[in-house]
């Protein structure tokens, strides 16, 4: 079943739970599937890879907006922003844990060979390939700062 007919089954559900929450979140998310098939080349159509991408894009853009809304005492809007994240990490691969990302990272310096602060850039490359969708980009960054520092 393609994302687009996970969100159009959701969002039926949730319709008829008059579950307001999740019915919003499931909207932001179809909004993204129907711009990403109206850009120029697409044709129609997203591959899984482009799915994945918009929803990180959404989860980055709503953990951006929680953080800024609890520095500001906006409890309100952070419990909306905490609602979409729970819905659009069910359509995202599960995210690794801690100390997976050091392991992966731990092999990937011994890949690169790379042994200061100064080789981040090369460690970082293969990493934002090889954890893409899994990871987050600012925890694979500290992460790595760390352990070359």
């Amino acid at each position: 079943m393609s994302l687009e007919q996970q969100i159009m089954a959701e969002m039926k559900d949730a319709m008829k739970s008059k579950n307001e929450s999740v019915l919003r979140s499931l909207r932001a998310i179809k909004a993204e599937i129907i711009k990403a098939k109206t850009e120029p080349g697409a044709g129609g159509e997203i591959d899984e890879a482009t799915e994945q991408k918009f929803l990180q894009k959404m989860m980055k853009q709503r953990r951006d907006s929680l953080e800024i809304f609890e520095k500001q005492g906006r409890e309100d809007l952070a419990i909306k922003e905490k609602e979409e994240m729970a819905v659009i990490e069910k359509f995202l691969p599960k995210q690794l844990s801690e100390s997976e990302i050091k392991e992966a990272l731990a092999a990937i310096i011994t890949q690169t060979g790379a042994s200061t602060a100064a080789d981040m850039g090369k460690v970082m490359g293969v990493a934002s390939k090889q954890l893409a969708g899994k990871a987050d980009g600012k925890t694979i960054s500290a992460l790595v700062k760390e352990m070359l520092g």
